[in-house]
């Protein structure tokens, strides 16, 4: 999930508020619901804006780790927009610090993919990846790239990779998502990303999905989100999509290593339990593989070996004991 992506409308009046500007509860609400993916880029982009002091950023982040405590999550690997926070001039370093003083309060065990955007170009990913470079003993783990993927091509940004590869951080990439196959196939060979954020193009291409059970890739999918973004729509060549038609269940079918993720829950009106949920009820995906699902979660996580057993171990003895194993 995107930390900025967990701002709601009503921390977002707040924050608001706190900067002399009074926003109307009710009118934010419907700025939230977008169908298209230009729609969401907007909104991403104007309800940030209101982030623009480390303390913003600290009860954004404290806000949401109660919340996902609540949700009995234990472990969480969030994606940040540093790309945008240097864009608005922002000190990265003290964002940061105001995040991890916030994520503290809550006990949630936490780590860090810092984001490029990928439209902002190589060398504004670059300032990116170093920044993740230096602040590795801070808990950022991986280097990520979103935004538009349609707009310039994996191979522009192959130093980028190359270097944060040899800063021993692991690779992500947004691909597949309003993109074709090939994005993916790019992202894993071009760019050696070691999981693909959405990639729901993968499954009109046999041999890339092959090639992701073979190479054990994942894909971080987000249902609701590719509903509210219209990927999905995209998807199936329709207006509007349904969840319904998603193809996390075929995913699973095929063998190809998946998660269930949130993305952006407060802009995409979600939680991890209403993405749960909407598996089982709307998707049709059995309890048995809800299980999977769930332990694939801890298995693809950048853990070091020692930890991940030990989260495995610990949710396969309450699995056990709710009767599901």
């Amino acid at each position: 999930m995107h930390l900025e992506g967990c701002l709601t409308p009503a921390l977002l009046v707040e924050l608001a508020r706190k900067h002399g500007e009074k926003l109307e509860l009710r009118l934010v609400e419907e700025r939230y619901k977008t169908t298209t993916f230009l729609e969401f880029l907007e909104l991403f982009k104007w309800a940030t804006s209101y982030l623009r002091e480390p303390e913003d950023y600290a009860r954004l982040a404290e806000v949401t780790a109660v919340r996902m405590m609540e949700e009995k999550c234990h472990y969480a690997e969030f994606t940040l927009s540093i790309g945008m926070m240097l864009l608005r001039k922002q000190n990265v370093e003290r964002n940061f610090a105001g995040i991890l003083r916030g994520v503290r309060k809550s006990g949630l065990r936490t780590q860090w993919i810092f984001d490029a955007v990928r439209q902002f170009g190589p060398e504004k990913a670059m300032d990116v990846a170093r920044v993740a470079a230096e602040m590795k003993s801070e808990g950022v783990v991986a280097f990520g790239m979103g935004g538009d993927e349609e707009s310039l091509p994996a191979a522009d940004f192959v130093r980028v990779y190359d270097y944060v590869a040899g800063e021993g951080l692991h690779r992500v990439l947004h691909a597949g998502e309003m993109g074709e196959p090939e994005a993916v196939r790019d992202a894993i060979e071009i760019l050696g990303s070691e999981r693909i954020g959405h990639g729901i193009a993968s499954i009109r291409d046999e041999r890339l999905m092959e090639l992701l059970v073979e190479r054990e890739i994942p894909l971080e999918l987000c249902p609701q989100s590719n509903v509210c973004t219209g990927a999905l729509s995209k998807l199936v060549g329709v207006k509007e999509a349904r969840i319904e038609e998603h193809p996390l269940p075929k995913f699973i079918a095929r063998g190809v290593p998946v998660t269930l993720s949130t993305d952006d829950p407060a802009m995409f009106r979600t939680s991890l339990d209403d993405t749960y949920r909407a598996a089982v009820e709307k998707l049709g995906v059995a309890t048995q593989k809800m299980v999977s699902l769930t332990e694939a979660s801890f298995r693809h996580a950048f853990l070091d070996a020692e930890e991940k057993r030990e989260m495995i171990a610990n949710f396969r003895a309450e699995a056990t004991r709710l009767g599901l194993l």
